[in-house]
């Protein structure tokens, strides 16, 4: 990476991508035990889906064909975009990254390329509708925050220390190379070109994942926060911010540490996303907290009056 390439590092969601890597997940549940609750949730759902599809689009290395894996262009692709591109793939790419995968076209994949990309599109539009699209805005939210979060620290600290932290072992950057350790690599050196690195944080990546082939630079990590998406969480309060706040007030700022929306918020305490957004207005006005717009998500974080409140509670 040049000092230009450096500059140009972005951040982007994807939901094909989401849905393209969640296949992981279902061939090998005991890799993602932080979607555990998804995968029960969605489970008869799952069941429906045209299951050949969903196998060839995978290898037991649990690789996906690149287009499987596009660049999001921003923190706002949408998906009926992304499919749009997926229809157009040309016949050659599509065999190339199969091949890429599995070393061959599956079976299922042999006949016309067009029917074959029809299928593909009607079997994930089938898996978002029924698995994805009811829990796509906590996702969504978990997403957000953590591309909020890397923006701080960029802020804070710099592109490099970022890069440092987004997979502890896993993703290293010294002296303008940006190194990804992969589970089963091909060894490759792939310079930027000032195409830029696009980082795409993701529920269904471990560690770190890049794309099979050559294609524009990306990185694919692990999105923090993901611990508390499917679970209520219970936080034991201390008694005398409870006292000032109440337990709903005093649980959510303890909680937002770290950037949430409401939406996520409110699966994680089990409270109305109408209860959630009150007692987020109140804190917020009281300069307990502070807020900003992502996307179309509001993003709210512990001002540095909360965070001196809570720790205050020892004294």
């Amino acid at each position: 990476m040049t000092e230009d390439d450096i500059g140009a590092v972005r951040f982007g969601i994807s939901p094909l991508c989401e849905l393209g890597l969640s296949v992981r997940a279902f061939r090998d549940p005991s890799r993602f035990p932080l979607q555990l609750g998804w995968l029960r949730r969605t489970e008869e759902a799952r069941a429906r889906l045209d299951q050949r599809v969903l196998m060839g689009l995978i290898d037991d290395r649990l690789w996906t064909p690149d287009f499987l894996n596009p660049r999001p262009t921003s923190p706002l692709t949408r998906l009926e975009d992304e499919f749009r591109a997926l229809a157009e793939t040309p016949p050659e790419v599509f065999r190339a990254d199969l091949i890429a995968v599995h070393g061959h076209v599956p079976e299922v994949f042999a006949g016309p390329h067009d029917r074959a990309i029809s299928r593909i599109i009607a079997t994930l539009r089938q898996l978002w509708e029924t698995c994805f699209e009811p829990y796509w805005p906590r996702m969504r939210a978990v997403l957000e925050a953590d591309i909020a979060f890397r923006g701080r620290q960029v802020a804070q600290s710099g592109v490099a220390s970022m890069l440092n932290q987004l997979s502890p072992g896993r993703i290293e950057y010294e002296h303008g190379v940006v190194v990804v350790h992969l589970r089963d690599p091909a060894p490759r050196t792939q310079p930027i070109d000032g195409e830029g690195l696009t980082l795409v944080p993701t529920m269904f990546t471990r560690r770190a994942s890049a794309p099979v082939g050559d294609g524009p630079p990306m990185i694919m990590y692990s999105a923090r926060g993901q611990g508390a998406l499917w679970e209520t969480e219970r936080i034991a309060n201390p008694a005398a911010v409870v006292a000032i706040l109440g337990e709903t007030r005093a649980a959510l700022l303890t909680a937002l540490g770290d950037p949430a929306s409401s939406t996520e918020l409110g699966v994680r305490f089990g409270v109305s996303a109408s209860a959630v957004n009150q007692h987020l207005r109140v804190l917020r006005d009281a300069g307990l907290l502070v807020s900003s717009r992502y996307g179309r998500s509001v993003l709210y974080l512990r001002s540095e009056l909360g965070s001196a409140l809570l720790e205050s509670r020892s004294g």
